[in-house]
């Protein structure tokens, strides 16, 4: 498809009905409901449960970001995998790993070990994540060729995702009351592993051999000019959101209505998801290149006014603001893999937006949570504006590179994977 039809991105929601009932997608699409469903719940329960445990916002917030850490290494590593092997084996692999440990994890937990004993514990469980997202999203290349309907499924995933952020993180609010505060991490996870396994035994699925063996390059997917400019928008919109996700609990908690985390966590998302559905049918602005650096820099100056409000309420209300930045971004990050990644490099393009993505979630976190504990939340907003505001400069300075990755010769590419 031509630049100019991605750089639109416009779809109808006939394209999405087209997607969503095409032959052999509605076994993976379910599978890849379960396994992505708990990804916002798991990380949230999680930090819940460190700071119930620990009584320490600063501890909670480093063991979060070593589990993001762990899922931006695991994402590229499972994505080359899952170009060159096919999604079944990988996943099947991690989803054991994975299973082992986060047991291993909430042992610890429970067992009040220091916070540097439980670092790469969850630095692990964060590596084996597995990564049904990349394997959905380029799946969709199989099963349907290029065109609207193939975009509209694109924007599903990122759509999709969305829910889940808003299910997630009110699911773990409400688990965290529980008479055992590791309830979510733990039924976030079998919900996960079992969602993996589905999918990745799908016929659909399974269908989607090995790749003839081909060299690699060093970078891969990132080789692309335009590729490492998507990553530098996709580590802003993690690292603004990385410190919401824990300042929000902290004020919470400061107001004396620590449940109500999750809950307002999932406020943005909410309006996100119903902004998103609009924002895909009428993008803006229309050219990709310059709709990465002005959504993330509008996403930064919104959430950045979250530092002005002095009741949970009005928190609320300015969190629905600032999430409708949300969904069109994870769109157009979407959008942009089909323009600038090389060809047969799906799965790994959007396994380095997802690292990306985490590793701005580590550095948010563990950011925020410093700043929470000596400075108060709205010192972390603060950060979390400035932060995205910046990085949109970045990427506003390198919008010419965000365009159709140059064809590499065969023998360094990755060849025969979704494209």
């Amino acid at each position: 498809m031509s630049q100019s039809a991605h750089s639109e991105g416009r779809t109808t929601l006939a394209d999405y009905r087209a997607a969503l009932t095409a032959p052999g997608s509605r076994g993976p699409v379910i599978a890849s409901i379960l396994a992505r469903l708990p990804i916002a719940m798991i990380g949230i329960s999680a930090l819940l449960y460190v700071q119930r445990e620990t009584g320490s916002f600063a501890a909670a917030g480093l063991v979060s970001a070593s589990s993001l850490a762990g899922v931006s290494v695991g994402a590229v590593v499972q994505g080359r995998l899952i170009d060159r092997f096919g999604p079944s084996r990988p996943l099947l692999v991690v989803a054991a790993v994975f299973a082992l440990s986060m047991a291993s994890l909430a042992v610890a937990i429970e067992a009040h070990l220091p916070t540097f004993a439980l670092i790469p514990l969850a630095a692990a469980t964060g590596l084996a994540e597995p990564m049904v997202g990349s394997a959905s999203r380029a799946l969709w290349t199989k099963i349907l060729p290029e065109g609207p309907a193939r975009n509209a499924a694109f924007s599903y995933e990122a759509i999709s995702m969305e829910v889940f952020f808003i299910l997630g993180p009110g699911i773990a609010g409400l688990l965290i009351t529980a008479p055992w505060a590791g309830t979510g991490m733990v039924a976030g996870s079998i919900t996960m592993v079992t969602g993996a396994v589905l999918f990745a035994l799908n016929p659909t699925v399974r269908a989607w051999g090995p790749a003839p063996k081909a060299k690699t390059p060093l970078l891969g997917a990132l080789a692309s000019p335009g590729m490492r400019t998507l990553a530098v928008a996709a580590l802003g919109f993690g690292m603004v959101i990385g410190f919401v996700e824990v300042a929000v609990p902290a004020a919470a908690t400061e107001s004396g209505h620590p449940s109500l985390s999750g809950l307002l966590l999932s406020a943005w998302s909410l309006s996100s998801v119903a902004f998103g559905v609009a924002y895909s049918l009428h993008p803006w602005p229309r050219r990709l290149s310059l709709r990465l650096p002005v959504l993330l820099g509008g996403f930064g100056a919104l959430v950045a006014l979250l530092a002005l409000p002095s009741s949970l309420w009005a928190l609320a209300l300015l969190m629905l603001l600032a999430g409708a930045m949300i969904t069109p971004q994870s769109t157009t990050h979407s959008a942009a893999i089909e323009v600038v990644a090389p060809r047969g490099t799906a799965a790994e393009a959007f396994g380095w937006v997802l690292t990306a993505v985490t590793l701005g979630l580590a550095a948010g976190q563990s950011v925020s949570g410093y700043l929470v504990e000596h400075s108060g939340t709205a010192a972390a907003f603060l950060a979390a504006g400035v932060a995205g505001v910046a990085l949109a400069v970045v990427v506003w300075l390198l919008r010419g590179t965000v365009r159709a990755a140059s064809p590499v010769p065969a023998d360094d590419a990755l060849v025969g994977a979704a494209g």
